[in-house]
């Protein structure tokens, strides 16, 4: 102990600590064992608060679950690789709130398997993006991103146009989601294959689309009514990202703030 801080010569405790702390460090197993031991309590400190809250996510007004045509165009988006360049998580700093708008809430992604937050951007962060573009200007971006933005280093997306959308049971799809927690009606599921036409033809009965999902955009996303497209179906994703929450009238909850 000739080279200890003064501190500890005058702190018996503090040298009986030292002095336990060498023998585990050299002794493996109990290393070993006690790391276990450590990492246990921590997991059940931080697991076992879970099994007894009612709810971990605070309830927003607005969020429903995707469309079966925004859902096939988020299969596209995850399929696609966009989640790699664009993250769908605004962090509560002044910088990015004054840039893309309010900070993403976790009940804006309580549907997703997986959801699609991160920090990685090589282009901008998409979570508002929805409605900040008209359908045309999308779908130009998509098939050729420099035309619009000429510094963009991101690839080109026109085959999705000349893609028609493989969904031949998007009931099924709706149902595996329902699974897994997504609040799927049996009447959104038996509709399921209506509804997912309807959402890209605006001269379709869309007034039960609309009753099962408030505030779904309605439109001819890729500009040929003759096809379902799988652009139809990514634009109609992208288009509804950060529209369901009015935050002009959100109220967070204390824990939120």
């Amino acid at each position: 102990m000739a080279g200890a801080r003064p501190e500890l010569k005058a702190d018996p405790v503090a040298r009986g600590i030292l002095s336990h702390h060498g023998k585990i460090e050299r002794n493996v197993t109990l290393l070993l064992v006690l790391s276990l031991l450590v990492v246990t309590i921590g997991g059940i400190v931080e697991i076992a608060p879970l099994f007894y809250l009612q709810n971990t996510v605070e309830k927003v007004a607005g969020m429903r679950p995707y469309t079966p045509l925004e859902l096939a165009g988020r299969n596209i988006y995850l399929r696609e690789g966009c989640y790699n360049c664009h993250s769908q998580m605004i962090r509560p700093f002044r910088d990015e709130v004054e840039r893309y708008g309010h900070y993403s809430l976790a009940a804006e992604s309580m549907y997703d398997h997986p959801f699609q937050w991160g920090s990685k951007r090589t282009g901008p962060d998409l979570a508002r993006v929805g409605g900040r573009y008209s359908n045309e200007w999308q779908v130009q971006h998509l098939t050729d991103p420099r035309s619009v933005v000429p510094e963009s280093i991101m690839p080109t997306y026109g085959f999705l146009a000349r893609t028609d959308l493989d969904m031949a049971d998007p009931a099924a799809h709706l149902a595996a989601n329902r699974d897994v927690g997504v609040p799927y009606t049996d009447e959104m599921i038996a509709d399921a294959k209506a509804d997912l036409r309807a959402q890209a033809d605006p001269n379709a009965d869309t007034k039960g689309l609309l009753a099962r999902y408030p505030k779904a955009v309605v439109a001819d996303f890729d500009g040929n009514p003759q096809r379902l497209t799988e652009m139809d179906a990514l634009v109609a994703y992208l288009q509804m990202l950060g529209t369901l929450v009015d935050f002009s009238v959100y109220q967070p909850q204390e824990n939120d703030r």
